[in-house]
């Protein structure tokens, strides 16, 4: 099981009014010496592949030599939005940019991060159109076409890493010796910014090597799934690592199965000092009657730099990158900020269980009675005032009132006489 993420986060209450309340996260792994890689993900937020390529070097990428730095959301608003860029295209800002553009401040702050004396190569992460090939073939595949290539500026720059097109080629030759299909072939890209391309002139990578580091761009091809994208920018960052002398541990395989699996299992989203935890792989689409703090931000944490809460009126969404995983329908109350230990008896056997586990169940549980309590397993009825101290199978708890899509998943809720205390999730065993 994943580590929840160890950044906290607040839920923006003004939704979509601000980039204020989607600042990026910065992630610093390995030990610095003096030869950080880089990693931009996210600045257009319609490129799920780039973005979640970042966000799973940071959940499972341990760097043992070396240090790597990620940003895998750099635009959060633009991702939140799925959009290009509801302001504007971010990379196209960093030529000249007036300090009244909303993305003023962000544009400044991974500017910096950039000329850090310690950064010394420096990856923006894509997904492009069709399948990017020097000549002609048809619409799908021309040099028109971003996919599937590996962007430089220019030829050579005068830095450490400055032989961009020899490290470019590096990298193609290398992604290619894995190719799923024929056409997935990748293709070195200079675009030659400093023969006269003012598009390409405002861009990241441009502002990169004019302050004398190393920038190279990956794209992916919009016409894969997205974790055939990941794949190929994985790829293409492992061999980059490589060049730069730093060294990994990957905590999945490097297929299209397992790239899968890492980007869709085992995320989580905690609340309230894990007093609830909620496991978002097979979340329900939409969960009513949830216990949310009255009149207070919900502060989390999250398993992924790219899941966040979003708030509109009394509904709260669980974003995974652009992707919307659940909403929340609140029922505000006030919380009780005790946190014991409460007890169980799973298939026979005795557990202190605390609030926010996920207990795993094969036949049966049974809350045990505790006076300062009151406890509702939700959708288990019963004649009883109380639904403690009586064993409580699957088949009487109602399906629809599960988490999760599966129906194995079902909450026990705690509550100290108007306060909500806690809650703690049955799973069954399918």
């Amino acid at each position: 099981m994943l580590k929840l993420f160890s950044l906290l986060f607040l839920v923006s209450t003004a939704l979509f009014s601000s980039t204020k309340s989607y600042d990026f996260n910065l992630i610093k792994k390995g030990i610095d010496d003096n030869n950080t890689l880089l990693v931009i993900g996210g600045i257009q937020g319609d490129e799920p592949g780039g973005f979640l390529s970042a966000s799973l070097l940071v959940t499972h990428y341990e760097i043992t030599k070396g240090s790597v730095w990620i940003v895998p959301n750099l635009n959060f608003y633009s991702i939140i939005k799925r959009s290009r860029g509801p302001f504007g295209d971010m990379n196209r800002k960093f030529a000249e940019l007036s300090c009244n553009d909303p993305e003023y401040d962000i544009v400044q702050r991974i500017k910096g991060y950039i000329k850090e004396d310690n950064v010394k190569l420096v990856v923006n992460l894509h997904d492009g159109s069709g399948f990017y090939r020097p000549q002609y073939i048809d619409k799908l595949h021309s040099p028109y076409r971003w996919g599937q290539c590996s962007i430089v500026d220019q030829e050579k720059i005068d830095a450490k890493y400055g032989n961009l097109k020899e490290i470019s080629e590096q990298v193609v030759n290398y992604v290619n010796k894995y190719l799923m299909k024929d056409e997935h072939k990748y293709h070195v890209h200079n675009t030659r910014t400093n023969e006269g391309d003012e598009e390409m002139a405002k861009t990241l990578t441009y502002f990169a090597i004019n302050n004398s580091k190393a920038a190279f761009g990956n794209e992916a091809s919009k016409s894969l799934s997205t974790h055939q994208r990941v794949y190929y920018h994985l790829l293409a960052l492992e061999k980059y690592m490589q060049i730069m002398g730093i060294e990994y541990k990957r905590k999945f395989n490097m297929n299209s199965k397992g790239v899968y699996a890492a980007i869709n299992n085992d995320i989580y989203i905690s609340m309230y000092d894990n007093k609830i935890k909620l496991p978002l792989s097979k979340i329900r689409n939409y969960l009513r009657y949830f216990p949310i703090k009255k009149d207070q931000e919900v502060k989390f944490r999250a398993s992924n730099p790219l899941l966040t809460i979003v708030q509109k009126d009394n509904e709260y969404t669980i974003q995974y990158g652009n992707r919307r995983l659940s909403r929340l329908k609140a029922d505000y109350m006030e919380h009780d900020e005790y946190r014991p230990e409460v007890e169980f008896l799973v298939d026979g056997i005795e557990k202190d269980v605390k609030f926010g586990d996920i207990v795993e169940v094969e036949e049966n549980f049974l809350v045990r009675n505790d006076n300062a309590y009151r406890v509702n397993v939700i959708g288990f009825t019963t004649n009883s005032k109380k639904e403690t101290d009586m064993k409580i199978k699957k088949n009487q708890i109602a399906k629809k009132f599960s988490i999760d899509k599966s129906g194995d998943i079902y909450r026990v809720e705690y509550y100290k006489e108007d306060k909500f205390a806690g809650m703690v999730l049955i799973k069954f065993k399918s």
